[in-house]
């Protein structure tokens, strides 16, 4: 069975609630807009690579419950491969509360991580993620670190979501083939804005290609001997940024697919994230392929298809309630 990309790593339910700004303690904040909507770093990246055309499955566990099944069945509304998720009887699917705050752009997570384990190594398959041209990753937990190691073996291509810095990721740098770091975790590795030196850096312990995204400052990378800084789009309407790196990742992987360069793909993975922070949450605003060539030609946003799924996960609530009816 062929297949472009596996994302390995447990599944996230979002409520996602837009607010003009965090009332202080007793205080009240009028409800702006709220979706519910699928959640997790790898996860969404796995979403945003189907929605553009990939070929995608998800290696993970979710709870015995009506979340757990809301994201299943969301994950097949992407024509991802769910063979490999574990419902887990003695868990719960892990939940969160995603605040954006208008007034200031600001960003703020409440989590219950309800999920007692990971995918252990007798659950995972070899022969499955041997099927991929990529696997995509997070935190290098123990799945992680053997699907990894199985890729290796195998001429899978590692793909790596270097959120916040830490150490297991740090130590297993060399079986990565593409690092693509926040801000956060650089300036967990290094002290200073010498982009291009730090850059070099990563790529000599392993990754063929290193990518840091920075934000409205934009992403700097290196791929092979050349180094690139690409500017963020400007004059977007920008709504919540919640899930936007975790977006740019899945199209990124999706632009190596296509054979592009490192820098052509930062580009188009940027205008991929843009247009996802223009609505609520980490996947409601996720456009099609079509969408992004026409924004990068330009520079107009075709909503036809994105808001009819804001609709359809603004209302997800009425989807999760015939869901538990049914259990």
């Amino acid at each position: 069975m062929g297949i472009d990309i596996i994302g390995v790593s447990n599944p996230v339910m979002d409520f996602n609630v837009l607010i003009d700004k965090i009332p202080a303690s007793g205080g009240f904040s009028p409800l702006q807009d709220y979706s519910w909507q699928g959640g997790g770093n790898i996860c969404t990246a796995v979403v945003a690579a189907a929605r553009l055309g990939a070929k995608c499955g998800i290696v993970g566990i979710v709870g015995d419950d009506g979340y757990g099944q809301f994201l299943i069945d969301d994950f097949k509304r992407h024509n991802i491969d769910v063979s490999h998720i574990i419902k887990d009887k003695e868990s719960n699917t892990p939940f969160g509360i995603c605040l954006a705050e208008r007034e200031n752009m600001a960003r703020s997570f409440i989590a219950k991580p309800r999920i007692k384990r990971q995918v252990n190594n007798t659950e995972l398959d070899k022969n499955y993620i041997a099927s991929a041209k990529y696997i995509h990753l997070g935190d290098f937990g123990e799945p992680q670190l053997q699907a990894a190691t199985w890729a290796k073996e195998t001429g899978v291509t590692v793909v790596d979501d270097a959120g916040y810095f830490n150490s297991e990721t740090d130590k297993h740098t060399d079986l990565i083939d593409v690092f693509i770091g926040s801000e956060s975790y650089y300036k967990g590795l290094f002290q200073d804005s010498n982009y291009e030196k730090n850059c070099k850096a990563v790529q000599k312990r392993g990754p063929k290609i290193v990518v840091f995204t920075l934000g409205v400052r934009g992403c700097v990378g290196v791929a092979g001997g050349k180094y690139f800084a690409v500017p963020a789009f400007r004059n977007i309407p920008v709504f919540d940024t919640t899930g936007a790196g975790d977006v740019f990742h899945g199209a990124f992987i999706f632009g190596l697919l296509q054979g592009w360069d490192a820098e052509k793909t930062v580009i188009f993975s940027s205008a991929v994230s843009a247009i996802k922070c223009t609505r609520l949450g980490g996947r409601a605003g996720i456009p099609d392929y079509n969408t992004v060539q026409k924004f990068l030609k330009t520079g107009e946003i075709d909503y036809t298809e994105i808001d009819e799924r804001v609709k359809f996960y603004r209302e997800g609530i009425l989807n999760m309630q015939a869901i538990h009816n049914k259990l």
